[in-house]
């Protein structure tokens, strides 16, 4: 929603600041007083071409900027995500321009340099503008397609058409691939197989490395260990071996301890060590019984360890990850198996495309209910908007082959003329007709629009009396959706809007000023009679204008 705009010399604005709500807002003024330059200001900032003689008289640069709410547009909150215009997501959103003297302009998205693309890409999703020379989303076959699925209530269905018809094309594409692969992926499969069938014959096991390892090593030193258990048993046990002296030592100081109390301690300490120094011998005796050297074994777990070694150097991995690799083949193997079957691949093309035409028929039902009930709808709408003899019709055309918007195109067309041929919106006549269309469209839609600003720029061109009184009712009954701003010559239109502005000029500096004034009720009443009876107010076209504003509020 727009909440903010700001102008500095622009055109024959010298400064400017207006203020928006969610409500209903018409702009009014005489002709030539600078109606036309709000549109024109937003129009840039949703990326219009600029041009220096929009630049006010005497001034080197305009400056317009708009600040928006953007809290429940997600698509919005996403696109300034993915272009870096925010680091996270953002209830507001600022754009700006500065135009230049030389017909160069600077744009901007939150103060971060901006391309008119970019401007445009977002604009499109802000606001929505009605009339003559303006943007007509309601001609994208995109919107229109939208509305119709958003009136049918057939949007769920149309996500499930589109991904079954991603999952009909993925399936598609995997077959073509491998009917087009075949030799490529038979040669893979069976090089794959091969190696499979290697390291499932190697069998390598989690953890096998690191004891083979170990086992080597007490294999390649067995000899080496069987010497040294059997010097150290010598050197504990042997004559004169340790335990032979400690039991000396022992035998000498014994005797004298009941005399010596520093003997007594001495004893306690000897005891341990003799312990300590008899599970040694133990231990050493037991490596000694154990170490024979089995060259049979030795040659064996050799032979292990060298075949590893070959496999991790030719899958190009370390001994360790042999396991690994025998599962990652195994699950490459698997792949390629199930790609290369054309059989299975064929029926779940079958299958997808089944899924789909499921969606897409129950899809084509939802909206063929729809397009007649918007048609009839529209089509009241429009004889209430002074069109009594426009016929319209939302026409949906088969298409041959599966899509991802379902079987059908979709196109709103009319006829304005009685010919009795309808046609493309896009090739209607004027942009007056076109402005009440979209207006009648958008009435009937309801809440359809995903745009959430609509601006008509005098939608009620070339209709007054009832008719105009029925657009200012639409008007209002449709900005309990969305934020609407109108631009209108009519007083009875202007008499439904919640806020009345209006647009002035006057002279400073030798120079042509146009202001925008918010009124009050009794200016209000001022401006509608104005209206009604020309410059000059007289009573009766006050006590009509206080009339006509409490009728409209009333109903």
């Amino acid at each position: 929603m727009l909440l903010n705009l700001t102008l500095k010399n622009f055109v024959i604005v010298d400064e400017l600041q207006l203020s928006f709500d969610g409500s209903f807002t018409v702009l009014t003024g005489e002709t030539g007083a600078g109606k036309s330059i709000i549109l024109d200001a937003i129009g840039l900032l949703l990326g219009d071409k600029a041009d220096f003689s929009q630049i006010r008289h005497g001034e080197t640069e305009a400056k317009l900027s708009a600040l928006f709410a953007i809290e429940n547009l997600t698509n919005v909150q996403n696109i300034l995500i993915e272009q870096g215009f925010s680091e996270e997501l953002c209830d507001e959103m600022v754009i700006s321009r500065t135009i230049l003297a030389n017909g160069r302009s600077r744009n901007f998205i939150n103060g971060q340099a901006a391309t008119l693309a970019q401007l445009k890409q977002i604009g499109e999703i802000l606001i929505d503008i009605h009339g003559q020379h303006a943007h007509y989303s309601l001609m994208n076959e995109n919107e229109q397609r939208h509305i119709l699925d958003s009136f049918s209530g057939s949007l769920k269905t149309a996500e499930s058409v589109k991904t079954a018809f991603q999952d009909y094309q993925n399936a598609q594409q995997a077959l073509t691939d491998a009917q087009n692969n075949a030799d490529e992926l038979a040669e893979r499969q069976e090089r794959l197989a091969w190696q499979h069938k290697e390291l499932l014959e190697l069998a390598p096991k989690a953890g096998e490395w690191q004891d083979l390892s170990a086992q080597y090593d007490i294999l390649s030193h067995a000899a080496d260990i069987q010497t040294a258990a059997n010097n150290g048993y010598q050197l504990i046990d042997g004559d004169n071996g340790l335990s032979t002296l400690l039991h000396r030592c022992v035998r000498q100081i014994e005797d004298l301890a009941h005399i010596e109390p520093q003997f007594q301690e001495s004893l306690s300490i000897l005891a341990s060590v003799e312990a300590e120094i008899g599970e040694v011998s133990s231990i050493l005796r037991a490596v000694s019984n154990k170490s024979e050297l089995d060259p049979q074994e030795l040659a064996e777990c050799e032979g292990r360890m060298s075949a590893l070694s070959a496999a991790a150097k030719k899958f190009r991995c370390d001994e360790d990850g042999l396991p690994e690799k025998l599962a990652e083949i195994e699950q490459k193997l698997h792949n390629l198996n199930a790609s290369v079957d054309m059989e299975k691949l064929q029926q779940q093309v079958s299958e997808c495309l089944a899924v789909y035409q499921k969606q897409a028929a129950q899809l084509s039902q939802q909206r063929k209910d729809g397009a007649q009930r918007l048609s009839n709808e529209v089509e009241q709408n429009l004889q209430r908007l002074a069109m009594q003899k426009a016929r319209f019709q939302v026409a949906l055309t088969p298409v041959s082959e599966p899509n991802l918007h379902g079987n059908e195109k979709i196109q709103y067309q009319i006829d304005t003329t009685m010919s009795g041929v309808l046609r493309a919106l896009a090739k209607t006549a004027s942009g007056g007709e076109l402005a009440r269309i979209s207006l009648a469209v958008q009435v009937a839609a309801g809440r359809a629009t995903t745009v959430p600003t609509l601006i008509f720029d005098e939608v009620d061109s070339g209709i007054g009396g009832g008719v105009a009184d029925k657009v200012g009712q639409s008007l209002r009954q449709l900005s309990q959706n969305y934020q609407v701003l109108a631009i209108t010559h009519l007083a009875q239109v202007a008499s439904y809007a919640d806020c009345h502005w209006q647009v002035t000029k006057s002279q400073k500096d030798n120079q042509i000023i146009s202001k925008i004034n918010i009124l009050d009720k009794e200016n209000r009443i001022d401006e509608i009679a104005r209206m009604i009876g020309g410059e000059k107010i007289t009573a009766t076209t006050r006590n009509n204008a206080q009339e006509m504003l409490k009728n409209a509020q009333e109903k």
